[in-house]
C-alpha cells in the first residue's frame, strides 16, 4: 500500500479552508491513503474556539474531502474535534473518511495536561480503541500522547490491526522521544506504523515535523518526496510504500498478540473478533 504522509500546517480556526487543503492535497497524489496530523481541521492552539469548530459525522463542512476520496479511490485519515456524544462536550479525534462514503472516528484516549498542553480542559477522553476497516486492511488509529501508553496499541493489535497510523501534533521539544517510543510500538504488535506529525508555528508553539514510517520490526521505511502539490516554506509531502502482509508474516516469528490473548485477565479489546496471529 502506498502511503502519502501529508506534513503541513493548518490554518488556524478555519476549518473550510483546511478542509479545501486537504482535498486538493488528496487529488495531488496518487497514494491509496492519505495522512493528515492531529487536529488539523481546526489547528491546535485554538482555546475556546474549539467548541465551535467542532465537527459531527455527517457534517457537510466534510464533504469536499468525502468527495475528493470518492473521485480519486482514495482513502484519507485526517484529525480534527469532533462533538461528542454528551451535551457540551468534544473530543479530539481522528477520522477516516473512505471512498465509499463511509466514516470512522477514533478519539484520542490520553490528554496531555502539563507545559504548553491544555486538552484536558477542552477535550473529553475516549475509552476504548477499535480497528478501522479499510477493504482487506483493518488500521489502528491513534493520537499523538497516545504513543506513550502500550496499551492502546495492544488493544488496536488485538482487534484485529495490522498497521497502525498515528497522527500529531507534536513540539519540536518532543521529537526525539516519538522517534524513540514509535519504532517500540511495532515492534511489540509486530506490525508496520506511520506517523504524520505537524510543521508551524501556533501561539507560540513550534511543531516538529519528524513524520515517518517503520516496519514490522521497528526499522524505518524510505520516504519518497511528492512532486507538483504546493508547499510551504517547512512543510513536506512525501509518500512510503507498506506491505501490508507484514503483520501476519512476522507474527509467528514473534508471538506476542498469541501469548496475550491465551493468558488469562489479559488486557480487554473492544471486540471478540480474534486477532490475526
Amino acid at each position: 500500500m502506498e502511503i502519502a504522509l501529508a506534513e503541513l500546517a493548518p490554518r488556524p480556526g478555519e476549518v473550510k479552508a483546511n478542509v479545501a487543503r486537504v482535498a486538493d492535497v488528496v487529488r495531488g497524489t496518487a497514494a491509496s491513503l492519505v495522512v493528515f496530523p492531529e487536529l488539523f481541521l481546526s489547528g491546535y492552539r485554538v482555546g475556546d474556539r474549539f467548541h465551535r469548530l467542532a465537527l459531527q459525522a455527517d457534517d457537510a463542512r466534510l464533504l469536499p474531502i468525502a468527495e475528493a476520496a470518492r473521485a480519486s479511490g482514495r482513502a484519507v485519515v485526517v484529525g480534527a474535534p469532533m462533538v461528542g456524544p454528551r451535551r457540551g462536550e468534544i473530543s479530539n479525534g481522528v477520522l477516516l473518511l473512505r471512498p465509499d462514503g463511509t466514516l470512522f472516528v477514533q478519539g484520542k484516549r490520553y490528554l496531555p495536561t502539563y507545559g504548553p498542553f491544555e486538552e484536558g480542559s477542552v477535550f473529553s477522553p475516549t475509552d476504548s480503541s477499535a480497528s478501522a476497516p479499510l477493504g482487506a486492511e483493518r488500521l489502528g488509529l491513534s493520537i499523538c500522547y497516545d504513543a506513550f501508553f502500550p496499551e492502546v496499541f495492544r488493544a488496536l493489535a488485538l482487534d484485529g490491526a495490522g498497521l497502525f497510523v498515528c497522527v500529531s501534533a507534536a513540539p519540536v521539544t518532543s521529537r526525539r522521544l516519538f522517534e524513540k517510543v514509535l519504532p517500540a510500538r511495532a515492534v511489540e504488535n509486530a506490525a508496520p506504523l506511520v506517523y504524520v506529525n505537524r510543521v508551524g508555528v501556533e501561539d507560540g508553539v513550534v511543531f516538529g515535523g519528524g513524520s515517518v514510517a517503520f516496519d514490522a520490526r521497528g526499522e524505518p521505511i524510505p520516504i519518497h518526496p511528492v512532486s507538483g502539490v504546493p508547499l510551504g516554506s517547512d512543510e513536506r509531502l512525501v509518500t512510503v510504500e507498506l506491505d501490508t502482509s507484514e503483520a501476519a508474516r512476522w507474527r509467528p516469528f514473534r508471538p506476542v498478540l498469541r501469548d496475550v490473548a491465551q493468558r488469562p485477565g489479559r488486557p480487554p479489546s473492544t471486540s471478540t473478533r480474534t486477532p490475526e496471529l
